[in-house]
This record gives C-alpha cells, structure tokens and sequence, in this order.
C-alpha cells in the first residue's frame, strides 16, 4: 500500500494506532548530498505494511505522533541510517528503538547480519535484491518497487517476535536492551566537526603537527559539506586531506600542484590555506595524540591467539557472537590489566572474561578434536 494523500496516511495511523509494535525502515539518497534524502518511510505492523511517501506528503505531523509514542517499540534492522533519517523529518529520534541486526549477535546468529539472511533463518523466506539500486525520489513508483520496499517492514514482526523469545529464554534481554538505547544516544550527538579527522583514512600516518593540521582541514571539510549538503569529498577527499597535511602548503599556488584539489573555489582553496595556516600554530601543549598503534611482542600475540580461540569456543557455546564479545585489541588489554577492561563488567566479565582468567592462570586449556577446538 502506496500512501500519499492525507487521508490515506490519517486512516492508516489510525489502525497502526493499536499494534503493540512498529516494524519501521526507510529509502533515500545520498549520493550526491551530506544528509540522506528521505524518499519512503515504510511502517508496518503484523497485519498490514505501508510505504509512506513522505516526498508528496507535506504534513507529517499524524505520522510523527505515530513513530513517536514511547511505549511502542519501534522494530528496525540495521538501523543507524535510518534514525538519520529520522532526525532529517522530524529533528529526533523515535524511542525506543529495538534493532534486530543487533538482537540477533545475542541469540546465536552471526555478528551484523544482513535483513535478507536473518528473515530466510527465521521465516524461511528468500527476499530478492530486484530493486536494491532504484531511484527511490522518482515518481510515480511502480507496484514492484512499492512492493519490494514494503518487504524490508513485513517479515519484521515476526523476526523481532522470534528473537525476543530467544533472548527471555537465554536470559539475555537485559544485554541487549543497553546497547538499543546506546544507539539512540550516539546518533543525537550528530557528526562533531572537531573529531571529524579521527575518521580520515591513513590518518595514523601523520606527526602530531601535522595530524593538527588535518584536524583543522577535516572540521573545515565538515561544516562546509553540512551547509551546501553535498558530500565531503566533493570538497576534498581523505586521500587529498593527508597530502596536504603532509605538505602544509602556505600559498594557493602551491596547494593548487597538489592533484585532487582542482575543484575547490578561489575562495575554499584559500580558506585551506587558512586551515593549514591555524593548524601549524597549534600549541605543542594543544596538538591531538598520535593513534595508538597497538604493538605487542610475539609472545602476547601468541597468548591472544590462544584467548582468541578460546572465546570462539565460548562463541560456539553460548551462541553469542564473538566480535560482540571482544576484539583482539580488548583481548590484549585484558591480558596486561584484566581489572580495567570491558570484559571485567556487566554480562561480559560473566561470559568472557572470568573464563579468560582461568585460561590466563593456566587452570584451563585448549586440544583439537575432530578439527574442532575444545576445552581440555
């Protein structure tokens, strides 16, 4: 069902009034901007699915007050983008937010499996990727393109029921619960234009004057992009970002020899000249840290490998899976400090890490049996 009129949306808000819960995902653009485009916003509950055309409809205010009652949860897959989205329509974030992507890691199925895969697992349903590359902001949409983004609302229901009574008979409800609401919290705060160059590609590559200066042209790349809504490499590319915080060029002229910046205005290439310029005064006492690069002897690497297989152990028995336990990194800094890691709290000191303790002591250890590794 094709909503986009008024009275359709009022009729259907109506109905969807009463379900007990929201199977909710959305389709937009954003190729060619900063901010996704929204195009459809699909709702469904177990009887019935609507895609939402929130291009032609104007008033969104019934919908609003849907999306937003706080004691109905909203069930999404993956669901990062699309509360994105939802801070694009209407400027917050539905509670609460119940992702099966996430749910699905603590009750035994791999860690961030796809929508398609975990509704074949569950309702034995084959979903078809017939219209993953349609131009969702042209109109009119077609019934298979309606039909095909209805899909990713209709199996939701019966996926988040399915895992729900997976994770009340594990006992696990009260772990993933946190991790919904986390979700919710790191998408308000937004993207933070001074720790925009944590994210630059290869930025581990720069001296602590120089990664000062990527600070500097990174948070310039952010505001720019957010204000004219196009992508920040339209303005400059990560690639771009390093050179020129390598070569620190003092003159227009100079940054125009750098390949890749061809592009920028008179007036942006000399704001990154400016950029430059304020990142080489940085104060020694003010420059950002050097990324830790995490070094350790062929002797600790050994003991993580074995840590590490001993977790897929557990990961094998509890269903859980193993990156949402531990990285090799939280592995690591377990063995050097086991008191002052995420593995000595909450539901992970209980599955992973008092297990590792006695690995550690050398009270427990590991054989292979019939190619499989299990506990001696």
């Amino acid at each position: 069902m094709l909503i986009d009129t008024p009275q359709q949306l009022s009729s259907f808000c109506e109905r969807a009034a009463s379900s007990p819960i929201l199977a909710v995902d959305t389709e937009f653009l954003r190729e060619k901007t900063y901010y996704p485009t929204p195009c459809l916003l699909q709702v469904g509950t177990a009887e019935e699915q609507a895609a939402i055309d929130v291009i032609r409809l104007k008033d969104l205010d019934l919908l609003e007050e849907l999306l937003f009652d706080r004691t109905v949860p909203k069930v999404i897959h993956a669901c990062s983008q699309d509360l994105e989205v939802f801070v694009r329509l209407f400027g917050k974030i539905p509670e609460p937010i119940f992702d099966t992507q996430v749910a699905a890691a603590y009750a035994g199925y791999r860690m961030q499996i796809g929508y398609g895969p975990l509704v074949e697992a569950i309702c034995g349903i084959h979903l078809p990727k017939s219209q993953s590359l349609t131009d969702w902001s042209r109109r009119p949409l077609d019934p298979m393109q309606v039909g095909y983004a209805e899909d990713d609302v209709r199996y939701l229901p019966a996926v988040y029921k399915c895992l729900m009574d997976k994770l009340v008979e594990l006992d696990r409800l009260s772990w993933v619960l946190p991790e919904m609401q986390a979700l919710s919290v790191n998408e308000v705060g937004g993207h933070d234009p001074a720790s925009a160059y944590l994210h630059v590609k290869r930025i581990g590559t720069l001296t602590r004057t120089q990664l000062a200066v990527a600070r500097e042209l990174a948070a310039w790349r952010e505001r720019k992009a957010a204000k004219r809504n196009i992508p920040r490499k339209w303005l400059l590319s990560d690639e771009v970002v390093i050179e020129i915080s390598k070569l620190m060029p003092t003159t227009v002229e100079r940054l125009r020899s750098i390949r890749g910046v061809v592009g920028l205005s008179e007036k942006d290439a000399h704001a990154v000249i400016v950029a430059v310029g304020l990142g080489k005064k940085c104060k020694p006492v003010d420059l950002p840290p050097v990324p830790k690069h995490r070094r350790s002897t062929p002797e600790e690497e050994c003991v993580v490998d074995l840590m590490h297989a001993y977790m897929r152990v557990i990961s094998e028995h509890t269903g859980i899976a193993g990156p949402l336990m531990a990285s090799r990194d939280d592995l690591l800094d377990f063995m050097k400090d086991p008191e002052s890691t995420k593995l000595s709290e909450g539901w992970r000191e209980e599955v992973l890490g008092k297990p590792l303790r006695n690995l550690l002591a050398g009270q427990v250890g590991l054989t292979v049996k019939d190619n499989h590794v299990e506990l001696l």
